[in-house]
């Protein structure tokens, strides 16, 4: 059994990955030929929108993004999305789940941008096999509509449980590495590098299926 340390600002109404666990939605079974297409959330950039498939981050998707530091921008890179499918949920808004950040979020930053903080979680495991459970939980849930990851590296059959975890619950599943993983293979369908350069950060995309592949400066 793994445990895992969990944090959210809902001082009256404390929860943590096991509520999200026990609402009845996650395991109310859906007819898959019935479900709705799954929704495209915008990157709030329209150069690097144009690059990806349906014009955005897809949903029930994992994303893998290589980082060669921390701090690069790699949380605001997804903030619009995050922003956008807490707000055009049709009944109950949505969880967004962080996994191991390397920093603590600055809760007044996030509400400004339009996060809702009561549906937040931010999850502190122990250890990586602790962050890769949660994270598929999560994802698999059917109420958490994003997912963040941060690891230090992990194999190809736990990517692959992500990917079908996120497929399976309709999340968005991104999942942030080092950049020395990047001639390792992934089932990943979007996968990004960021970097920073003398002009400011990079953003090459490195495998987009159904997109397109190429480098887009972000602003510094």
């Amino acid at each position: 059994m793994c445990f895992v340390a969990v944090k959210m600002w809902m001082p009256r109404e404390p929860a943590s990955l096991a509520d999200i666990l026990a609402d009845a939605r996650v395991w109310k079974l859906k007819d898959a030929a019935a479900a709705p297409p799954r929704p495209v959330w915008s990157t709030g950039r329209s150069a690097l929108d144009a690059r990806l498939p349906g014009g955005g981050w897809p949903a029930a998707s994992l994303v893998e993004v290589l980082i060669d530091d921390t701090g690069l921008g790699e949380v605001q890179l997804f903030l619009p999305a995050l922003v956008q499918c807490q707000r055009r949920a049709g009944g109950e808004i949505p969880w967004l789940v962080w996994i191991a950040p390397p920093h603590e979020p600055y809760a007044p930053a996030l509400a400004q941008q339009g996060i809702q903080l009561s549906r937040l979680l931010v999850v502190r495991p122990a250890t990586a096999m602790e962050a890769l459970w949660a994270a598929e939980q999560a994802l698999s849930s059917g109420v958490v509509a994003a997912v963040l990851l941060w690891l230090k590296g992990t194999d190809d059959r736990w990517l692959r449980r992500l990917k079908l975890a996120a497929e399976a619950g309709g999340s968005l599943g991104v999942l942030f590495r080092p950049e020395r993983h990047r001639f390792e293979s992934s089932p990943a369908g979007l996968r990004l590098l960021m970097t920073r350069g003398e002009g400011g950060v990079r953003l090459e995309l490195l495998k987009v299926q159904g997109g397109r592949s190429g480098s887009v400066d972000l602003d510094p």
